[in-house]
């Protein structure tokens, strides 16, 4: 089911409302510290499907421990989405479900209140500058990092040489990148230092972990089904490293892609960081 115009028309009048309350500075002490000394809790948000059933879903958060990447916290729910997917507008089926893990957490659990977030998506880099980490952080009014596996496809955007700055790889083997975008609270560089030292495998291990458990969750409870995320629709989606995947993180220097975006209003700048693993 695709939504209808007046529905479209009404969400990116929300996306333009809220996009005015994105802060894209370090507003928090850790940020402003070489070694982050200070961040003591990451947490990462994942929904995942089971295969052909796009309504009902298990929607995870898990909390991590900061620098250990130890799993402190989880939370399972099967939710059922009512707003119907287009692309540009997945905050509009998932963040509703993930505000509501935090709040509970914030009432169960206090002390676990994680102080960054981190999403199997875009921020700033998004059709209209409003993707789902931003659209999470400024909801939740938590810092949020958004993580890709692969560039968006937007008018006038390309993967290309010319909207690469610095070249950087993890090994001489190295040939995909995750793309990290400004979600809320945070800046673009603080923030790929973050999804850097998040990594153990190519995608950080709040975003791992939350994938992991969601999709776990249903084979314990569907085990006939086959499942799968919600950003497998996407073009910014590509398959997560295996759990078996083995092997040091080694970062050199990172890429940062300035990438012009149009949409059909406007024509805005938007800056773009990916890490290759």
């Amino acid at each position: 089911m695709s939504p209808t115009d007046e529905l479209v028309k009404q969400w990116e009048s929300e996306q333009a409302c809220l996009r005015e309350q994105v802060v894209e500075e370090d507003t928090e002490d850790w940020q402003k510290r070489p070694d982050f000394s200070g961040l003591e809790r990451v947490a990462g948000l994942d929904l995942s499907f089971i295969k052909g059933d796009d309504i009902n879903a298990c929607s995870q958060l898990v909390v991590l421990s900061y620098p250990d990447l130890e799993v402190l916290y989880g939370d399972s729910q099967m939710v059922t989405l009512t707003a119907p997917y287009m692309a540009g507008f997945l905050a509009f089926r998932e963040t509703p479900f993930f505000l509501e893990a935090l709040q509970r957490l914030e009432r169960e659990k206090p002390a676990l209140v994680p102080q960054v977030l981190f999403v199997d998506g875009n921020g700033l880099f998004h059709y209209r500058e409003f993707g789902l980490a931003c659209h999470l952080g400024v909801l939740s009014g938590l810092p949020c990092v958004g993580v890709a596996k692969n560039l968006l496809q937007v008018q006038g955007v390309n993967k290309n040489e010319e909207h690469q700055s610095q070249a950087l790889r993890s090994s001489d083997k190295s040939t995909k990148p995750v793309y990290v975008s400004v979600g809320h609270k945070i800046t673009l560089d603080t923030a790929v230092h973050l999804t850097h030292s998040c990594c153990r495998f190519r995608v950080p291990e709040p975003i791992r972990q939350a994938d992991y458990r969601s999709r776990e969750y249903l084979r314990a409870h569907f085990p006939v089904a086959e499942t799968g995320s919600t950003e497998s629709k996407d073009k910014d989606y590509m398959p997560k490293v295996s759990d078996a995947a083995k092997g040091t993180l080694k970062i050199s220097n990172f890429v940062v892609q300035y990438c012009k975006m149009q949409c059909k209003r406007c024509v805005c700048s938007c800056v773009c960081a990916f890490l290759s693993f």
